[in-house]
């Protein structure tokens, strides 16, 4: 008979959450993408480059708090959700044992154990009422109880990846630029980078979702220069 190697069926999947991945990249790339579309705007207004580097400077701060202020307040929220579920949870556990630890057996004979074997596992699960509640929490609400995302550290990362990203369209006025150009240049390319890296979230090629980002960039920005020239010209007349 042969014997098959351990190596044979070890295999690692990536991860599908995004991990820290997905809110960073994201954030960065809102934040490129929000103030680049800001600049151009002014910028079709205005010939001023002072005016436009001022408006990208305050729509740096104000667009960074704002995200920082939501995902705070969001994330806050549904972990105070999710704690009173779990609070809920644990009163029923600790009122109703008997009827939790069949409600838990009806759940794994649903899923495909012997209903004596469900039976079993469950009441050996119920007996300690910590286990009974991580089980329950998870098997019903999807949640791991100790585990919940922090709402400090959200809005933290979002604060920090969106004024990242909002800082680079501001670089070249930073530096003396007197036009947008290079701001779209720089801004393109932080956005190419950014779709390419959220690409090892999915099967796209790198050159793909850098691309599209770039090209949804790009539009923001045109459609704003052009709104931005004709409320200009407008003013003007």
């Amino acid at each position: 008979m042969t014997t098959r190697s351990t190596h044979e069926v070890q295999h690692e999947h990536a991860d599908v959450t995004g991990g820290w991945l997905r809110p960073v990249v994201f954030g960065a790339s809102d934040g490129l993408v929000s103030n680049l579309a800001l600049i151009a705007g002014v910028a079709g207004g205005t010939s001023s480059s002072e005016i436009v580097l001022l408006a990208g400077t305050a729509g740096l701060a104000a667009g960074a708090f704002s995200m920082a202020a939501g995902e705070y307040i969001s994330v806050r929220s549904q972990a105070e959700q999710a704690m009173a579920e779990i609070e809920v949870e644990r009163l029923e556990i600790e009122e109703r044992p008997l009827a939790e630890e069949r409600e838990l057996a009806a759940m794994y004979a649903a899923k495909g154990l012997e209903p004596a074997l469900a039976r079993e596992v469950a009441r050996q699960l119920s007996r300690d009422p910590a286990v009974a509640l991580d089980v329950h929490v998870r098997e019903e609400l999807g949640l791991t109880p100790g585990s919940l995302p922090s709402a400090t550290l959200a809005a933290g990362s979002s604060f920090v990846s969106f004024a990242v990203g909002a800082l680079i369209p501001v670089l070249p006025y930073l530096f003396g630029a007197e036009g947008l150009l290079p701001a779209v240049v720089l801004t393109l390319t932080g956005l190419f980078l950014c779709g390419a890296m959220v690409t090892r979230l999915t099967p796209r090629p790198w050159w793909y979702g850098g691309g599209r980002q770039a090209l949804i960039g790009a539009c923001a920005a045109a459609v704003t220069y052009g709104i931005g020239n004709l409320v200009g010209t407008s003013a003007v007349t």
